[in-house]
């Protein structure tokens, strides 16, 4: 499924089809032909491209000096990030997969997210890391976690998650720029969708939520590999009388608390959905928030709909594990409704 995004419409940027894969490769190479100060390393980024190929091409672009391979030690990768960015360089690192970046974790939480506070901002740490996340493409542990709440919970990290290849290029290209750490994760699943669109990163911001469809009855949060999923929802929603607003989150940390309670307070109602755990997953602080800042505009409790609390099951089972239209549909029926269903665009 293809899923509709803003994007620019910059009169000297051409309109373009590309996946996401194809995209976050072209906000890479302008990257590194802006700015010689940029380097990308990782796993097999070099002469195999990245495994989905994200990379493909740019070492022989820009040499071996500037995009190159390294050992399969994620706490290295990420250590040696940090001492060349303390001198001046702007390293983009790939960890290849969700759960090889645990092996990082210590270097991440404690150095890379706390550095520029413990030297009341003399040393900033422009570390862009890499990682590609979620299930929906039949692999195996190891493979399709959703770490999210690890590194939101990690004061000192931005965490941004594109759900369009507009918006991965966007948010790559504004994450390279910006001066924090961030942890950018891509969802694997949507790698391969296509979008016709002008890529450019000028007229979008790195931590605000996009609103990708309005409605009137019930906000539908979500963001990453699951907001296609939402999208869909949204549109079987409709043909069964709600009309859903669907917000893209973005950046998870920072949170645009402002956005998503403003379209709460329109609609009374809310439902957050996301490929994690439910138990602890990122929607728990994003009900939270909501509960407190919109309680006298919800008609009905915040609703979550996510993956089980097991971990992640075999590629045969994990249709089941991944929210689904069916189970985003029956969240929204349960959002304490009167004894007929709104009509669609009609309100609640």
């Amino acid at each position: 499924m293809t899923v509709t995004c803003e994007s620019t419409s910059d009169a000297d940027v051409e309109p373009d089809t590309v996946t996401m894969a194809g995209a976050l490769n072209r906000a890479l190479a302008d990257a590194l032909a802006e700015d010689e100060r940029v380097l990308v390393f990782g796993e097999d980024v070099g002469t195999l491209g990245g495994v989905f190929r994200v990379t493909d091409g740019l070492a022989a672009r820009f040499g071996e000096a500037r995009v190159f391979d390294t050992p399969l030690a994620e706490s290295g990768i990420v250590g040696t990030a940090i001492g060349m960015a303390m001198n001046g360089l702007r390293p983009v690192v790939e960890m290849q997969f969700d759960a090889f970046a645990y092996p990082a974790f210590e270097q991440i939480t404690s150095h890379l997210a706390k550095l520029r506070n413990r030297t009341r901002g003399a040393v900033e740490l422009p570390i862009v890391i890499r990682i590609p996340y979620g299930g929906g493409i039949g692999g195996v542990e190891h493979h399709c976690d959703s770490s999210e709440v690890y590194y939101t919970h990690t004061a000192g990290l931005r965490v941004v998650t594109p759900a369009s290849p507009a918006d991965a290029y966007a948010l790559l290209r504004q994450a390279i720029d910006s001066p924090d750490p961030v942890i950018f994760l891509e969802p694997e699943r949507r790698y391969w969708e296509k979008e016709t669109v002008r890529l450019d990163h000028r007229s979008s911001t790195l931590d605000r939520a996009v609103v990708r469809r309005p409605g009137t009855d019930v906000t539908l949060i979500s963001y990453g590999g699951a907001l296609g999923t939402t999208l869909e929802a949204a549109a079987a929603a409709e043909e069964e009388g709600y009309s859903a607003e669907v917000i893209d989150l973005r950046s998870l940390a920072p949170f645009d608390l402002e956005t998503v309670a403003a379209s709460v307070r329109r609609t009374g109602r809310a439902v957050v959905v996301h490929e994690a755990s439910r138990f602890c997953g990122y929607g728990a602080e994003v009900a939270a928030q909501l509960s407190e800042t919109c309680f006298h505009h919800l008609e009905a409790p915040v609703l979550r709909v996510g993956g089980f609390d097991i971990p992640y099951p075999a590629p045969n089972l994990e249709k089941h594990h991944l929210p689904n239209v069916d189970r985003v549909l029956d969240a929204i029926e349960r959002l304490q409704w009167d004894d007929a269903a709104p009509l669609a665009g009609g309100g609640a």
